[in-house]
């Protein structure tokens, strides 16, 4: 077996997989190292089997980093369109299902075997089942150590992504290898992640389980106007992951789950309008019915005309600015993605070369580049895996 290549890349994810044939096409032979025995399996799972693959309106903003502007760069060279023309020239179908997010219309496995096939015809390796044990600095390049080879290659690409989801083998080797070679991490953290109540709050709303509403999630940073969902442990649903990417631990969030509203106002005007009306019918009309019904366990009175006005306030904070504050997350075991990483400042925006580590690479998840919920996370593999690929 040939032990020398030019590019080694670890990780057969979406940004290896995505920068091998880039790199093949130049003339470099490449090699794709894995310890798993299949490619792409975050690809595999995301968005339920059928792959949330880009968004239309992938922007900077749509990314979190201690550097905002460090993934304009590759952003502006590899587009949500540019994937989107790839996926094309395969046949692969695709719809658009929340404004700008794009799916498969068939399996996700489709974009895998589009990225198997994109880098072996460009004469790339891919050897899966193989675990790294260790690099090392050799001359100008760098020897990899397995358990059956050591090989040695000019340029050594990072790719293994982070924590997130342990139980599809994530670990944290790539911030280890950063490490090694003197490169600063950010703080890694679980990110798009559910949040967790305390015991005293799980049980005051151990029966709303499963119940769904409507909301804008919001804390000083950041706000978000998506779907919530209640669980037995904490909070879900879309617009909890996003907020989760801003949320600090001991932090409080807000919750209005009457977006476009002005609860209290509307409830004036159904006292007068509707003096009859039992507060819990009144909040049936709003939120889900289960919801309604604990919200209204807080109200002694039984009809909107025997609320005064500070009860009309409480309800109307209860319903549109519903103040919680989480006790942790659910972990790397439920985060779809790691916050922080490789510090953006050690290097190359243009290339993801690390700035004193010549021929040294990392890209993807790896990277303090963590983006929003609905396929930019993928945008930025396939962005920073083109960039490198291009140079290394």
């Amino acid at each position: 077996m040939t032990s020398h290549f030019d590019v080694i890349i670890i990780g057969a994810g979406a940004a290896g997989m995505m920068a091998a044939p880039y790199a093949a096409r130049r003339g470099r032979s490449v090699l794709v190292l894995d310890h798993a025995d299949k490619p792409g399996e975050k690809i595999r799972i995301s968005g339920g089997g059928r792959c949330n693959f880009t968004h239309l309106f992938s922007t900077p903003e749509n990314f979190v980093s201690q550097n905002p502007h460090f993934c304009k760069s590759a952003l502006s060279r590899y587009t949500p369109y540019d994937f989107l023309d790839l996926v094309e020239r395969y046949g692969i179908a695709w719809e658009e299902k929340a404004k700008g997010q794009l799916f498969c219309q068939g399996k996700s496995t489709q974009i895998i075997d589009m990225l198997v096939k994109e880098l072996t015809d460009a004469g790339a390796e891919l050897r899966l089942g193989t675990e790294v044990l260790g690099v090392s600095r050799l001359g100008e390049g760098f020897t990899v150590t397995t358990p059956t080879q050591t090989l040695s290659c000019d340029s050594l690409v990072v790719a293994c992504g982070g924590p997130s989801i342990p139980k599809m083998g994530a670990t944290r080797f790539g911030y280890k290898l950063a490490e090694q070679f003197g490169l600063p991490l950010v703080e890694p953290v679980p990110a798009l992640v559910p949040l967790t109540f305390n015991d005293e709050m799980k049980q005051g709303l151990s029966q709303l389980s499963g119940v769904a509403v409507e909301a804008v999630v919001s804390n000083d940073r950041a706000s978000f106007d998506d779907p919530l969902l209640l669980t037995h442990r904490g909070l879900s649903g879309p617009a909890v992951l996003q907020i989760s990417t801003y949320w600090e631990p001991g932090e409080d969030i807000v919750v209005n789950m009457a977006p476009g509203t002005d609860v209290l106002a509307q409830l004036k005007r159904d006292r007068t309008a509707r003096p009859r009306l039992s507060p819990e019918s009144w909040l049936a009309e709003r939120l889900p019915k289960r919801l309604a019904a604990h919200v209204a366990t807080t109200i002694r009175q039984v009809r909107l005309a025997d609320m005064p006005d500070s009860q009309l306030v409480n309800l109307a904070l209860q319903v549109g600015q519903w103040r919680i504050r989480p006790n942790g997350t659910e972990g790397y075991r439920k985060a779809e993605v790691t916050r922080g990483g490789v510090d953006t400042a050690a290097l190359s925006s243009k290339t993801m070369e690390a700035r004193d580590v010549p021929g040294l690479y990392f890209i993807g998840e790896v990277v303090d580049v963590t983006g929003h919920l609905g396929g930019h996370n993928f945008q930025w593999a396939w962005a920073s895996g083109v960039a490198c690929g291009q140079v290394c």
